[in-house]
């Protein structure tokens, strides 16, 4: 999952070097915290939320395989 993760978002921003992305696991929960360079932040988030929303939608789809679930956080 979290390879996917990192592959979506380094294709949508500018500078792929400064994306980070932390992961905590609780019970059957996975969040991962994804943090980019302050000017991409807008590419990862995109139109009212409308980029976001669509990872995650895959990234649950994914996580379902593996009888998890996933959560997404944008940080600033």
């Amino acid at each position: 999952m979290r390879e996917f993760l990192e592959y979506v978002a380094k294709q949508l921003v500018d500078n792929p070097d400064s994306v980070q992305i932390s992961e905590e696991e609780k019970d059957n929960k996975v969040i991962f915290k994804i943090k980019v360079a302050q000017a991409d932040i807008g590419k990862i988030i995109g139109k009212q939320g409308r980029t976001a929303q669509s990872i995650r939608v895959l990234l649950s789809a994914v996580a379902a395989k593996s009888g998890k679930r996933a959560i997404l956080e944008v940080e600033d």
